[in-house]
């Protein structure tokens, strides 16, 4: 890989990383809720389920869904039930002392992070992208090329999005505020599913 494509690589993958999605806004709604130290399993599931998802995208599991449509579907369906059950316990988080004390709410654990990348519309777009994009062959190393980058930006992406939900903590103090952001990143979190339930024809 020259570094005029290892360049363009990085740019593609920190811009897909860095903008909101269902990964980011659940990052920040679990700073808010939780703070940093609770959310940062959630953050190290994002940042390692995303490069295993990529690796095994570049090794052929696009070729299952070329053979089997049906598994598509049934992971398109799976993957709008738990989207909705993730915004239902954002929407319905308990407010952070009453998380900590009476433990009505917790942040995902490193494997729910991790697995939820295998439901997560945007993780999916962007592993296809670039594969596609700068591994068309499907070199071994291409593939682990394109890993280590989304693993590398991950890092800033998971960290930032958690810290700016931290720091949000002070402005949700009441339960009011904390409600109705919590309310925000679920309406939020439900409408990252419009592209996969009415793509764009065209």
């Amino acid at each position: 890989m020259t570094v005029e494509i290892l360049f363009a690589l990085v740019a593609f993958c920190f811009v897909g990383v860095i903008t909101p999605g269902p990964n980011n806004l659940m990052l920040m709604a679990s700073g808010a809720n939780f703070g940093f130290r609770r959310t940062v399993p959630h953050m190290f599931g994002v940042g390692l389920g995303m490069p295993i998802l990529t690796t095994l995208v570049g090794i052929g599991v696009m070729r299952v869904f070329e053979a089997f449509p049906i598994v598509q579907t049934i992971l398109t369906v799976l993957s709008v039930a738990y989207l909705l059950f993730l915004a239902w316990k954002i929407a319905n988080a308990a407010p952070p002392s009453r998380a900590e004390d009476a433990q009505t709410g917790k942040p995902l654990t490193f494997l729910q992070a991790a697995a939820f990348q295998w439901v997560n519309p945007k993780a999916w777009f962007m592993a296809l992208s670039a594969i596609t994009l700068y591994a068309g062959g499907r070199e071994p190393t291409a593939i682990l090329w394109v890993a280590g980058v989304y693993c590398a930006v991950s890092t800033i992406s998971t960290t930032s999005w958690t810290a700016l939900g931290q720091q949000m903590r002070r402005l949700l103090s009441t339960p009011v505020r904390l409600r109705i952001f919590n309310w925000t990143m679920a309406v939020l979190l439900v409408g990252t599913l419009v592209p996969v339930l009415w793509p764009a024809s065209g």
